[in-house]
C-alpha cells in the first residue's frame, strides 16, 4: 500500500470514529473531524502533510 492510500486510510478511520464518538458521546469530537478536514484541504493546496512526514520518518516503504 502506496504512503498515500495509508493516508487516505487513516484521514478516513480518523473521520468516521470521531463521527461516531460525537454521535454517542460528545459534539466536542467534531473538532477532530473538522481538523482532519481542514488538514486534508491545506495538504492538496501546500503539499504539506504531516502524517506523511511521520510515515516516512518511520520508514515505511511504497509497496509493503
Amino acid at each position: 500500500m502506496s504512503i498515500e492510500n495509508k493516508i487516505r486510510a487513516f484521514a478516513g478511520i480518523v473521520i468516521l470514529a470521531s463521527l461516531l464518538l460525537a454521535h454517542f458521546y460528545s459534539n466536542d469530537w467534531l473538532y477532530v473531524t473538522g481538523f482532519v478536514g481542514l488538514n486534508l484541504l491545506q495538504s492538496a493546496f501546500t503539499g504539506f502533510c504531516p502524517l506523511e512526514m511521520l510515515l516516512k520518518k518511520m520508514n515505511h516503504s511504497e509497496a509493503v
